[in-house]
Parts: structure tokens; sequence; C-alpha cells
């Protein structure tokens, strides 16, 4: 992989969190007395949540210290990949998707996990959401990930907003109706812009929507047959519309903007709208967040010519073959996926807050069903009708909505997606970005 080993970018703000934690489904006895784990994740919300939560539950429980490593999505793909394929051995748990699932199983570096579930009849995993199973599943069809969170994605709104101006959302839009309101909404309110869209490179940052925009515009990264077609009038049509879309009506330092900038200007009240993680939801309706909690509304993610074009990625546990602790890694992780843990979460922090997307049960919790009134359906049926096995209008050489399931993709993806940033930054033009992407895809073509 071109870019697991490169040197991990040094003054990058990493928050280390000691934390100590709970046992729940999952949790077990005290038998793992005095031991301690080191856990690497992804910044969302959520994993802050469970980093607050760990000590006073898990550890009082089990015993088990927890130490976790939090950084920004791009870091953390860039360090648990290298830690990882390296064989380094610094984590015994870390959050990866189901980009890295089926790839790194194929090398053999992750437990498989699975037994350690079914020995655990707490934990219930025949209540996990089959496209999750799928997803984190490898070719010998055991599990290798543990989801922590699911999601899908959709089209967030400021209904408010929208009834000012007089425009009604669709419940399934299309992207030029999208693009439409925007431009009605873009200044409704001083410094409000008509919608949020990611500009920040990263093959799971700007490389997300913009490839599930190019699913639904006709485009792909590859044939079924690899041949690159990163310049097809498709790709090229879809990149445009998001590079014009964004630059006319988008946030404020757009080609630094993800998941949290644009979360945050949402919640802020600073954009109309905003494509992206149907697992946002939960922290735009959290009231001590959120300045537009209760005023939000949820649509399916906009179309062109499929039907849905929603992606599909959980965020799951996943405990390396180097560790020396599997026993109380194991521990932690069917926790952290448990039922109890989301009762938790809702008792303590609010049910809007549940890490939910991955379990049936999750949407027939009376006090979560009411939380969620506003986008747990579309959530639900957003993730039941996501298809990575054909995600677009023509065959597909690998599993995958909004990626590439090859090594070669996480390199391939970031470099692009750098290119396409520049574009939104007006440095350079979609299409000198994508002759250059192209010739990028064609050299991964040659090696399939």
């Amino acid at each position: 992989m071109p870019s697991s080993r490169q040197t991990f970018i040094a003054g990058v703000a990493v928050i280390a969190v000691l934390a100590t934690g709970c046992a729940g489904a999952g949790g077990g006895s005290a038998s793992g007395g005095g031991e301690s784990i080191n856990v690497l994740m992804v910044g969302n919300p959520q994993m802050e949540d469970i980093a607050e939560l760990t000590e006073s539950t898990f550890t009082k429980d089990t015993g088990i210290t927890v130490n976790f490593t939090i950084l920004p999505e791009n870091e953390l793909r860039d360090k648990v990949t290298q830690d990882i394929a390296t064989q380094a051995g610094q984590y015994d748990v870390a959050t990866i998707g189901a980009y890295e699932v089926p790839i790194w199983n194929k090398h053999g570096w992750l437990h498989e996990l699975g037994s350690y579930a079914d020995k655990d009849p707490g934990f219930d995993k025949a209540d996990l959401l089959e496209p999750m199973v799928q997803s984190l599943s490898g070719a010998d069809g055991k599990l290798y990930g543990l989801p922590f969170y699911g999601e899908s994605s959709f089209l967030m709104y400021n209904k408010e907003v929208m009834a000012e101006k007089g425009v009604t959302m669709p419940e399934r839009p299309t992207w030029q109706q999208v693009a439409d309101i925007a431009a009605k909404v873009d200044g409704a309110r001083p410094g409000m812009k008509g919608i949020c869209l990611r500009g920040l490179p990263g093959w799971g940052e700007l490389g997300a929507p913009l490839t599930s925009m190019v699913n639904t515009f006709g485009g792909t990264w590859f044939t079924k047959d690899w041949k690159a077609r990163v310049d097809s009038p498709e790709f090229k049509k879809a990149t445009k519309f998001y590079v014009d879309l964004v630059r006319k009506h988008g946030e404020a330092g757009a080609p630094q903007a993800g998941f949290t900038e644009c979360l945050n200007a949402m919640s802020q009240g600073k954009v109309a709208m905003w494509y992206d993680a149907t697992s946002a939801a939960g922290s735009l309706e959290d009231t001590k967040s959120s300045k537009v909690a209760g005023k939000v509304g949820y649509a399916y993610a906009p179309v062109v010519e499929t039907k849905n074009s929603g992606w599909l990625w959980a965020w799951s546990w996943a405990m390396p073959k180097t560790t020396k602790k599997a026993d109380a890694a194991s521990k932690f992780m069917l926790w952290a996926s448990g039922k109890e843990y989301e009762k938790l979460v809702g008792e303590k922090l609010g049910w809007s807050r549940v890490p939910a997307g991955k379990r049936a049960s999750t949407y027939e919790i009376p006090e979560y069903k009411a939380a969620s009134a506003a986008f747990g359906d579309v959530t639900l049926k957003s993730i039941e009708a996501a298809d990575p096995t054909n995600p677009g209008v023509q065959p597909r050489p690998t599993v995958g909505i909004q990626f590439v399931a090859i090594p070669e993709f996480q390199d391939l993806g970031t470099k692009v997606t750098q290119e396409i940033s520049a574009a939104i930054a007006g440095k350079t033009s979609v299409d000198k970005a994508l002759a250059n992407g192209q010739k990028l895809a064609e050299t991964v073509a040659e090696n399939q």
C-alpha cells in the first residue's frame, strides 16, 4: 500500500485520553484485574462519548484500563494503517471500516471476532444489521470487525430556513434540485451559506461524498475489467457539479472542511444544508451542543441516474494479530458494540447520541424511537437500501460504494482528492485535476 508506510506527519494534535472502563453485555467479570489495553480511534462524537464513559463503567466492572488515542479521520487512517501493516503492535484495538476489513484480513493482520461474539450470549450477534455484518466479514464469511456504529448518507437541511424561503424539500431530491435550493437559501441569514460539502482531501473525506455523487451521475473509478474512468464524461460531469456547487454556495474554507467542520457549520446554523453521513444526525439533535436541534429535516441521498445513492460505512472495532491482550481487548469490544452500551449512552448522555445504525433492536427502543423520530427511519432505510455490489449504472470490479476495495485506493483516492480540493480552492481546473487522476488510476489498473 503506497501510503501505508509514509512517515506519520509530525505535529499532528493527538488527544490522548486515559480512561478506565465498564461491563455491559459482554463485559464479563473482573477477571482482567489490573490489565490495560491501548485503543486507537477516530475523533468523531461517538468516540469522544465512549472515552468519557469508559472509566466509570467498563473499567469499574472489569478492572481493565483503556488508554485511548483519538485522532482526526485522515491522521487516524495513516496511523492505524502504519501500525497494523508494519506489525508494530502498539495498539490492541483500533477503529477501522468496511474498506480495510476485507483487505487487511486477506493479509492476515486481523483477529477473527465472530467466535468471541458467539461465546457471549448477551452480545446477540444475530441482532446486527446484515449490511454491517457483510461489510465487516472476510472472504471466509467470518466477522473481523465489530460495528460500533453504522451509517449511510443523506441530506440534512434547516427546516426553518426552508420555510422562510418558501422551499419544500422533496423526500428523495435530485442533485439538480439540491443545487437550485442551495442557490435560493444562500445568504438566507447573515453569514449563512447554502450547503456544506466536504472539500478536505482524503479518500474517506472529500472522496466519500464525491464518489457517491459520481456513482449516481453514471460514473465509476474503474470498469469491471479494470479500465480507468476518472476522466470519463460522467466522472467529469459529477466532479464539475460538486466543485461548482461548493464554490458557489458552499461553506467558507471549503478546501479545509471535512466531516467535523461541516458538522460544526450545520450545528451552529452557518449552512442551510449538508450532505453527509447519517451518523451526524445524533449530534445535530443534541440540545447541549447544537443550535439547530429540533429544526433539522432529513431527506434521502440525492440522485441523478440511480434509485439510491447513499453510501455504506461502519466504524468498527478491530483487533490486530499483534496484540498480546486478546482477552481484555475482546471484552472491551463486545461491551462497546453491545446493547447495554447503547442504553448507557442513552441514559447518561441522551438518546439522540446512541451509536446507532448497527442493531435492529436499537430502532425498537421507545426512548430512541422518540429521540430519532426525525431521522431514524430514513437512516435505517438508507442503510438497508445501500448496495456495495451494484452502486452505480455499470458492473464494478470490486465491492464498495464510496471506495474501491483494493489496497491501492487509499493512496489513489487521497491523491485524486488533493487535485479536486485544489480545484475547489481555484488553484486548478477540474479538467486538469481529473487528467492527472486518470494517469494515477491507469497505473493502478495495470497492476490488477
